[in-house]
């Protein structure tokens, strides 16, 4: 937005456009500023994202009012983030079970795939998570928090 409003037309339409974001978190109101599925992602949990992907689609589905561009890559974002978080949850969920004494055949067995493919899954995972630390400093796993994922990895 450019800046020194000094028209009130122009205080005006800044004022709709804030509400337009309040909204629709992700949307800028303006064509040149993109949606992400990171903006959305830092925005959303998953919760969030469900229900609002839900509203997006059924209106989707529907037609009735149809869908602006922005909104549908709104949903389209929003159905990325679903499946990043989800699938975050689902390594926290298989830490647990190990945690909790399951065997790689049992977290295989529950999530519909082979125990050597759970296994390779949550091995990918804790080296994905050390490389974001690694990358960030902040997000992922520590040196520490990397061993400690990887001695439950092979008990």
């Amino acid at each position: 937005m450019p800046g020194g409003l000094a028209k009130p037309w122009e205080r005006i339409r800044a004022a709709a456009s804030f509400a337009i974001i309040k909204r629709l978190p992700y949307s800028s109101g303006y064509p040149d500023i993109m949606i992400t599925v990171e903006s959305v992602e830092q925005d959303s949990t998953l919760q969030t994202a469900v229900t609002r992907y839900n509203d997006l689609r059924m209106r989707d589905a529907l037609g009735s009012p149809a869908l602006d561009s922005e909104q549908a890559l709104e949903m389209l974002a929003l159905g990325e983030v679903i499946i990043r978080k989800a699938g975050y949850g689902r390594q926290l969920s298989v830490r647990s079970a190990r945690s909790a004494g399951a065997s790689w055949a049992q977290i295989g067995a529950a999530l519909g795939i082979s125990k050597q493919s759970a296994w390779e899954a949550h091995a990918r995972w804790i080296s994905d998570q050390a490389e974001q630390h690694r990358r960030t400093g902040l997000e992922g796993f520590d040196a520490a928090d990397e061993a400690a994922a990887r001695a439950l990895l092979e008990e």
